[in-house]
């Protein structure tokens, strides 16, 4: 069980946080609540997994990222972004299909997508990844690569060698049935793959899908029962509830300003990987993620110009 008060104990490795999934192009309406109607859209390097591992960079440890792009401007755009921020590319793979993309309103909500996959779900596993994952502390992914295959094949071996070799596993079941082929179960296979890992974090809307609706201590309930160690389920404006299947805490929203939620839940995840790596107590890197999270609100786009991890604390908590 994983223990509020205690440090999660990781390897001795070289990387600290490795990412798998979608690195993307996200393009953001400039007017806020725009249904699609506007003819003005802003163009972000996106990606979950991409933003975790960058913001984690700047937050003050090592992360890097494991994805495919296609042999285009947009490919030859995000890439230049991963160099500017100075992450690695070894387990970047450049496939012959178009660089994904998002498409999203602005809002003080959540954002409305629409998707457009392309090169993104090619990803394949490789000696070069394998040697990445076996370096790595911790590994983490979303949906996206599990929606289809050769992605999903590649995450599920990377689940096991990630498990052989004893790496915290954090998921982020965003699952939305618009990445799933048509006809396939996708809320089927995503519960199969909670009592695989150690740490997930569903936000209302996902517990939703996965589940239906109901109360938000009936749907930790139903992550736990499925398997989950540690179930972080976040409540917009109204914090989190987190349990470790023997105890749970209530955690206030942070956020004082929002200006986008684009990426909220990535800086999250960052700030609370940070933490961990640090060596913060899970209760303390569940509070410092959810400062992180506050911090990045305040600013547009996924990806920001974060400052180190203690001095995010220091703001938040002095």
């Amino acid at each position: 069980m994983l223990e509020y008060n205690s440090i999660i104990p990781l390897q001795d490795r070289s990387n600290d946080v490795l990412t798998v999934g979608e690195l993307l192009i996200d393009l953001i309406a400039d007017e806020y609540d725009d249904p699609f109607q506007g003819n003005r859209f802003s163009k972000f390097f996106g990606g979950s997994p991409s933003n975790i591992a960058i913001n984690a960079k700047k937050l003050g440890i090592n992360a890097q990222v494991c994805s495919a792009v296609g042999h285009d401007g947009f490919g030859r755009f995000l890439i230049d972004q991963l160099q500017k921020e100075g992450l690695p590319l070894q387990t970047i793979q450049y496939k012959d299909a178009a660089t994904s993309l998002v498409v999203v309103t602005r809002s003080t909500a959540t954002p409305i997508p629409i998707f457009y996959r392309g090169a993104d779900f090619h990803l394949s596993y490789s000696a070069q990844l394998e040697t990445s994952l076996k370096e790595s502390k911790v590994l983490h992914f979303s949906c996206w690569p599990l929606s289809r295959n050769p992605a999903r094949e590649t995450v599920e071996q990377m689940i096991e060698t990630a498990r052989q070799h004893q790496l915290l596993i954090g998921f982020d079941p965003n699952y939305h049935p618009m990445l799933w082929p048509s006809g396939e179960d996708g809320v089927q296979y995503v519960k199969s793959i909670i009592p695989k890992v150690d740490v997930i974090k569903p936000s209302e809307d996902d517990a939703e899908r996965l589940f239906g609706a109901d109360s938000p201590h009936n749907q930790l309930d139903k992550f736990l029962d499925l398997g989950a160690k540690l179930v972080i389920l976040t409540l917009g404006k109204d914090g989190a509830l987190v349990s470790n299947g023997r105890e749970t805490l209530t955690f206030p929203s942070l956020a004082t300003e929002i200006i986008d939620t684009t990426g909220a839940g990535d800086s999250f995840w960052s700030g609370f990987y940070a933490a961990i790596v640090k060596g913060y107590p899970l209760n303390k890197a569940l509070q410092l993620g959810f400062a992180v999270s506050a911090y990045k609100l305040k600013h547009a786009g996924a990806v920001i110009d974060f400052p180190v991890l203690e001095q995010i604390e220091r703001q938040y908590f002095s």
